[in-house]
């Protein structure tokens, strides 16, 4: 490999203060962030052991295509920050940005010598020369003087950061390494097309035989654990946190017995989802599943929307109508929010559970029906039987199995699976893929205390997908209205600030209203313990009122 050429005249970085100030150092909780992303500060010594270990088991050749590739990755992701961190800034200045963060993470000083595009004639040719590679300087102290160049990762992520940025495939090449007895590393980067000699030169870019049978086994494993959970019929739950499996197992005990199940646990736990698993677990899963939310359904017509309704029963009755009891013959029944029923429908419900009869709202014709029923609630029902709200007798036919769903912040782990799954559907849902979220916002999502549960990591993730370019990362301030990085965490918290600036930053977040409106109501959901009047209270809403909205947000969940 002959000497590098003469060094052009090339153009000079720009300030980097910008990025140095993306740099934040939190000593005391051992973290470290660049903008959103979280780094770690590694040895010399450690980089150089993992390279020998990934020569040493894979080989050089595939050693380097795995850290060619991991540079690719690191340097796409870059290039999205390179124009929001200098949005009026030249093209050129714009582009330093992928340079710079190099320089400022210690991997190599960049030099450029020529960097000369045409984006109407689809042209680019750029030449930079690297000084105090880390990578060259690890590989002399480890195995010597080469005949190749050795900087993979770096060229990696400038053919990456490169091609995320100009929207073009472009590679760069090693044409110098001070590893191979060079002054100094040059790399040169052109459109894929221009090489004449891509196809094998740039094969490290694509995934190894190895890699693909690594593939090919997820997939098989993957489509082994879902035939596996499909046949506990579970498969739909997500999780694997003690306490979820903990509750799952339980479940999973009772499914083919016809026995009651009272599930127990705050709002927004999910424990409509036990109730259709563990309806689809059982002997019954070809026959209906009929939910029922009682808290929606005002008092005076629960019983006639459970057990039906004769033709002239009462005002507005005009016609004949089977309850959900009768339509979930033969199947299950969800009865959501129990606690809400009124004593006269308990007694009904009582008499269901025990005989299985019922009669309809006007008539005497005792109908037969054969029901599994699984009832849930987040209210204390002991206490509501001492308050006279709940009939004691009920509660025994209700408890015999029963278990507590436990709340999003006992099952943190589950945390990046449950992120994972909604992405999916809320990406999915608004045509957006490759969606993934930031080191920073996933540190705050798994700090957050979720009052308001899955529900609200749903109503979460949904703004952020929403708020995110498609195949973008989803930022901490696009999860959380408010969120202002270092200066929350000095204590100017976004509760504390005047309502019309906490206005003014969700309309210029573009959070619409309906998320916001989720948010308060899971909020004073939580602060209330749960309690639908309570919650009322807060809000400055009638009861009814906020029944609507939860049966409104419920069906549309549902639907």
């Amino acid at each position: 490999m002959s000497s590098p050429p003469a060094k052009d005249d090339g153009p000079c970085l720009p300030e980097m203060q910008d990025i140095w100030n993306l740099l934040r150092f939190e000593a005391q909780e051992g973290r470290i962030w660049l903008d959103e992303e979280r780094v770690v500060l590694l040895r010399s010594n450690e980089l150089r052991g993992l390279r020998r270990e990934l020569i040493d088991a894979l080989g050089m050749q595939r050693a380097k295509g795995l850290l060619t590739r991991m540079g690719y990755i690191s340097g796409k992701m870059d290039a999205e920050r390179a124009r929001r961190l200098r949005p009026d800034a030249s093209l050129f200045d714009v582009f330093s940005v992928g340079p710079q963060s190099h320089m400022v993470t210690g991997q190599v000083k960049v030099i450029p010598q020529k960097l000369d595009w045409n984006e109407q004639e689809n042209y680019f040719h750029a030449i930079f020369d690297w000084e105090n590679s880390f990578e060259a300087e690890i590989f002399l102290s480890e195995f010597g003087a080469g005949f190749e160049p050795v900087c993979w990762a770096q060229l990696g992520y400038a053919s990456g950061f490169t091609t995320q940025f100009m929207g073009r495939q472009i590679y760069f090449k090693e044409t110098c390494c001070t590893a191979c007895g060079h002054e100094t590393c040059r790399i040169e980067g052109r459109l894929v097309e221009d090489w004449e000699d891509a196809e094998e030169a740039f094969r490290h870019y694509q995934p190894d035989r190895i890699a693909d049978q690594l593939f090919e086994l997820q997939e098989q494993m993957a489509e082994l654990r879902s035939r596996v959970d499909a046949e506990e019929h579970f498969g739909q739950l997500i999780g694997s946190s003690p306490r979820f499996l903990e509750v799952r197992d339980l479940l999973s005990r009772a499914a083919r017995s016809k026995v009651t199940v009272l599930l127990l646990g705050e709002t927004g736990v999910g424990k409509d989802m036990f109730a259709r698993a563990l309806h689809e677990a059982s002997d019954r899963a070809d026959k209906p599943f009929v939910a029922v939310n009682c808290a929606a359904i005002p008092r005076d017509l629960i019983e006639a929307e459970l057990f039906g309704v004769e033709r002239g029963a009462f005002t507005g009755a005009e016609k004949t109508r089977a309850g959900r009891f009768e339509r979930a013959d033969t199947g299950t029944l969800f009865l959501d929010e129990v606690g809400e029923l009124s004593l006269h429908a308990q007694a009904a419900l009582l008499r269901v559970l025990q005989e299985g009869e019922l009669e309809r709202v006007g008539g005497s014709e005792v109908k037969t029906v054969d029901v599994r029923l699984i009832a849930a609630t987040n209210e204390d029902l002991d206490e509501a039987v001492r308050e006279g709200r709940f009939r004691q007798d009920l509660l025994y036919r209700l408890n015999v199995y029963s278990t507590t769903v436990p709340p999003l912040r006992e099952r943190i782990e589950d945390l990046p699976d449950l992120i994972s799954h909604f992405l999916d559907k809320y990406g999915t849902l608004h045509g957006k893929t490759g969606l993934s979220v930031t080191d920073r916002a996933m540190t705050l999502l798994r700090e957050y205390d979720w009052p308001g549960n899955i529900r609200e990591l749903a109503n979460v993730i949904e703004r952020g997908v929403i708020l995110t370019d498609p195949g973008g990362q989803i930022e901490a301030a696009h999860l959380f209205p408010g969120f202002r990085g270092q200066q929350d965490e000095e204590g100017d918290a976004p509760e504390q600030r005047p309502l019309s600036e906490l206005v003014a930053g969700a309309i210029d977040a573009g959070h619409p209203l309906e998320a916001v409106e989720q948010q308060l109501i899971d909020a004073a959901m939580a602060r209330s313990g749960n309690k639908v009047s309570g919650a009322a209270r807060l809000l400055g809403l009638t009861r009814a009122q906020l029944d609507y909205r939860l049966k409104k947000r419920q069906d549309a969940e549902n639907s």
